[in-house]
Protein backbone atom coordinates (compact mmCIF):
# COMPACT_ATOMS: atom_id res chain seq x y z
CA UNK A 1 0.00 0.00 0.00
CA UNK A 2 1.78 3.27 -1.17
CA UNK A 3 1.42 5.92 1.70
CA UNK A 4 -1.28 8.90 0.71
CA UNK A 5 0.19 11.77 -1.13
CA UNK A 6 1.19 14.90 1.09
CA UNK A 7 1.49 18.73 0.16
CA UNK A 8 4.45 20.22 2.15
CA UNK A 9 3.64 23.30 0.69
CA UNK A 10 0.78 25.26 -0.02
CA UNK A 11 -1.06 25.96 -3.25
CA UNK A 12 -0.52 29.75 -4.82
CA UNK A 13 -3.79 31.30 -6.30
CA UNK A 14 -2.08 33.60 -9.19
CA UNK A 15 1.88 33.72 -9.18
CA UNK A 16 5.21 32.05 -10.29
CA UNK A 17 6.47 28.44 -9.02
CA UNK A 18 9.98 27.42 -9.26
CA UNK A 19 10.39 23.87 -9.11
CA UNK A 20 13.59 21.32 -8.99
CA UNK A 21 16.15 24.21 -7.82
CA UNK A 22 19.34 22.49 -6.21
CA UNK A 23 18.89 22.43 -2.63
CA UNK A 24 20.72 24.65 -1.01
CA UNK A 25 20.07 27.07 -4.00
CA UNK A 26 16.55 28.74 -3.15
CA UNK A 27 18.25 31.65 -0.89
CA UNK A 28 20.81 32.81 -4.33
CA UNK A 29 17.34 32.92 -6.38
CA UNK A 30 15.63 35.22 -3.24
CA UNK A 31 18.61 37.68 -3.61
CA UNK A 32 19.26 37.70 -7.81
CA UNK A 33 15.33 37.81 -8.05
CA UNK A 34 15.14 40.87 -5.21
CA UNK A 35 12.52 38.91 -2.97
CA UNK A 36 13.55 39.88 0.42
CA UNK A 37 11.58 43.03 -0.31
CA UNK A 38 9.08 41.70 -1.83
CA UNK A 39 5.62 42.63 -0.39
CA UNK A 40 3.31 39.65 -1.16
CA UNK A 41 3.77 36.14 0.20
CA UNK A 42 6.66 34.20 -0.83
CA UNK A 43 7.28 30.66 0.19
CA UNK A 44 10.53 28.80 0.66
CA UNK A 45 10.47 25.19 0.46
CA UNK A 46 14.25 23.79 1.63
CA UNK A 47 16.13 20.39 1.54
CA UNK A 48 12.33 18.63 0.38
CA UNK A 49 12.04 15.21 -0.62
CA UNK A 50 12.44 14.19 -4.46
CA UNK A 51 12.29 11.33 -6.26
CA UNK A 52 14.86 12.68 -8.95
CA UNK A 53 16.85 14.54 -7.03
CA UNK A 54 17.08 13.07 -3.65
CA UNK A 55 16.28 16.65 -2.12
CA UNK A 56 15.47 20.24 -3.54
CA UNK A 57 14.49 23.61 -2.62
CA UNK A 58 10.72 24.83 -4.08
CA UNK A 59 9.73 29.15 -4.53
CA UNK A 60 6.33 29.98 -4.67
CA UNK A 61 5.98 33.85 -5.47
CA UNK A 62 2.67 34.78 -5.23
CA UNK A 63 1.02 37.68 -6.90
CA UNK A 64 4.00 37.77 -9.83
CA UNK A 65 4.97 35.95 -13.10
CA UNK A 66 8.93 35.95 -13.90
CA UNK A 67 9.97 36.94 -17.45
CA UNK A 68 12.54 35.02 -19.59
CA UNK A 69 15.17 37.08 -18.53
CA UNK A 70 14.64 36.35 -15.13
CA UNK A 71 13.84 32.83 -15.32
CA UNK A 72 17.52 32.33 -17.69
CA UNK A 73 19.18 34.25 -14.41
CA UNK A 74 17.85 31.60 -12.10
CA UNK A 75 18.98 29.02 -14.46
CA UNK A 76 22.35 30.34 -13.37
CA UNK A 77 22.19 28.96 -10.00
CA UNK A 78 19.02 25.95 -11.12
CA UNK A 79 19.90 24.91 -14.43
CA UNK A 80 17.33 21.81 -13.60
CA UNK A 81 14.65 23.98 -12.40
CA UNK A 82 11.34 24.09 -14.15
CA UNK A 83 9.39 27.78 -13.69
CA UNK A 84 5.38 27.41 -13.44
CA UNK A 85 3.42 30.00 -14.19
CA UNK A 86 -0.46 29.91 -12.26
CA UNK A 87 -3.52 31.45 -12.23
CA UNK A 88 -6.47 30.85 -10.86
CA UNK A 89 -4.40 27.41 -9.09
CA UNK A 90 -4.30 25.94 -12.50
CA UNK A 91 -0.58 25.85 -14.33
CA UNK A 92 -1.13 28.11 -17.09
CA UNK A 93 2.25 27.97 -18.49
CA UNK A 94 5.33 25.83 -17.66
CA UNK A 95 8.87 25.69 -18.80
CA UNK A 96 12.29 24.81 -18.07
CA UNK A 97 15.00 27.77 -17.26
CA UNK A 98 17.97 27.83 -19.68
CA UNK A 99 21.62 29.36 -19.37
CA UNK A 100 21.52 32.36 -20.81
CA UNK A 101 25.06 33.58 -23.01
CA UNK A 102 25.67 36.44 -20.57
CA UNK A 103 24.29 38.29 -17.45
CA UNK A 104 24.98 41.90 -17.02
CA UNK A 105 24.59 44.39 -14.08
CA UNK A 106 23.74 41.55 -11.23
CA UNK A 107 27.20 39.90 -10.07
CA UNK A 108 29.89 41.42 -8.77
CA UNK A 109 33.08 40.60 -9.76
CA UNK A 110 34.92 38.58 -7.13
CA UNK A 111 37.86 39.92 -8.50
CA UNK A 112 39.10 42.94 -6.50
CA UNK A 113 41.55 44.24 -8.71
CA UNK A 114 38.86 44.25 -11.56
CA UNK A 115 38.31 47.88 -13.08
CA UNK A 116 34.07 47.06 -12.03
CA UNK A 117 34.98 47.37 -8.62
CA UNK A 118 36.98 50.47 -8.91
CA UNK A 119 34.89 52.57 -11.80
CA UNK A 120 31.04 52.93 -12.31
CA UNK A 121 30.60 50.22 -15.01
CA UNK A 122 27.97 47.59 -15.46
CA UNK A 123 29.55 44.25 -15.20
CA UNK A 124 28.77 41.84 -17.59
CA UNK A 125 29.51 38.09 -17.51
CA UNK A 126 29.54 35.32 -20.15
CA UNK A 127 28.56 32.07 -19.20
CA UNK A 128 30.64 28.77 -20.03
CA UNK A 129 28.07 25.91 -20.05
CA UNK A 130 28.81 22.81 -18.29
CA UNK A 131 28.35 20.12 -15.69
CA UNK A 132 28.76 23.15 -13.45
CA UNK A 133 28.68 26.01 -15.24
CA UNK A 134 31.60 29.16 -14.81
CA UNK A 135 31.42 32.96 -15.83
CA UNK A 136 34.10 34.55 -17.32
CA UNK A 137 34.18 38.48 -16.67
CA UNK A 138 33.97 40.65 -19.72
CA UNK A 139 36.76 43.16 -18.06
CA UNK A 140 39.29 41.29 -16.26
CA UNK A 141 38.78 38.16 -18.39
CA UNK A 142 38.82 36.20 -14.97
CA UNK A 143 36.87 32.90 -14.69
CA UNK A 144 34.85 32.02 -11.74
CA UNK A 145 33.12 28.79 -10.59
CA UNK A 146 29.22 29.75 -9.11
CA UNK A 147 30.47 29.33 -5.78
CA UNK A 148 32.77 31.95 -5.40
CA UNK A 149 30.16 34.79 -6.47
CA UNK A 150 29.37 36.03 -2.87
CA UNK A 151 28.01 39.71 -4.33
CA UNK A 152 25.19 40.62 -6.14
CA UNK A 153 23.47 44.19 -7.31
CA UNK A 154 20.14 44.19 -6.77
Amino acid sequence: MTPPKELLVSAIKDGTVIDHIAAGQALAIIRILGLSDYQKVVTVGLCLPSHAMGKKDLLKIEGRELNAAEANEVALFAPQATVNIIRNYKITKKFAVKLPELVESFIVCPNRACITNHESITTVFYIIPGKSARVRCQYCEKIFALEEIKEYNL
